[in-house]
Order: C-alpha cells, then structure tokens, then sequence
C-alpha cells in the first residue's frame, strides 16, 4: 500500500491490517480511511501527544477523537485484541483459547478482606 503521507514507526504492517480489516466490516463510512485512523490512535498512544498534537499528515484529531471513542464504545479495541491474541497464539503452536487462568492469591485475599478492614468515622472507639 503506498502512503499518502510519511510513515510512523507505529503504523500497521500489511499484514497486520489483514489481521483486523474482517473486523471493521460493517462500520461507519467515514471520509478517512480506518486504516489512517488506526494509525493514528496508535501514534497518539505510543507517543502520549496530545489529541490537538497530532501530526498534520494524520486526519484531523477530531475526526481520530470520534473513530477513537466509537470504537472503544463498541468495543471493537477490544475485538481487535483478542484477535491478535488469538493470532500470537497460533503462532506459537498453541491453542487459541486460553484453556486455564492463573489468579494471584495476595489479589484474592486482598479483595475478600476489603469490606472487614476500613474506618467508620461514626464510631468513637
């Protein structure tokens, strides 16, 4: 794919937008492409700039902003995951569903002995 601009360190790799383009079926035409957009929400995470920072040669930050939070909303940034996820997984030989969790016992205890611990500031002693 030839870009219309320079590129970023952060920008997806062909293959990796293979890997989550069936993902975008469906959504919202907008007059960015989903592709440029991604790009530049992951330019403005790896780097932290702020949304009005964002580079000239990316689509306007609100137009970034709003693909940003609709996708979040639909939990597409989380569908995109877990196909990568998945995608690792299969790559290593392994099963692409997890097949068991590991849950950290001092998380645990700390959890279950919240509501026992604390202060009543309506108690004198």
């Amino acid at each position: 794919m030839q870009h219309s601009r320079q590129t970023y360190p952060t920008d997806l790799t062909d293959s990796q937008w293979e890997a989550i383009q069936p993902l975008l079926k469906g959504l919202r035409v907008y007059k960015w492409s989903k592709r440029e957009l991604i790009n530049a929400v992951l330019y403005l995470v790896k780097t932290g700039c702020q949304w009005r920072l964002l580079p000239h040669d990316f689509p306007p930050h609100f137009a970034v902003h709003s693909f940003y939070r609709r996708a979040r909303l639909s939990g597409l940034w989380d569908k995109i995951l877990h196909r990568l996820v998945e995608i690792s997984r299969v790559k290593e030989g392994r099963n692409p569903q997890p097949s068991y969790a590991i849950i950290d016992s001092q998380s645990v205890k700390t959890t279950s002995a919240n509501h026992e611990r604390g202060i009543d500031g309506g108690k004198k002693n």
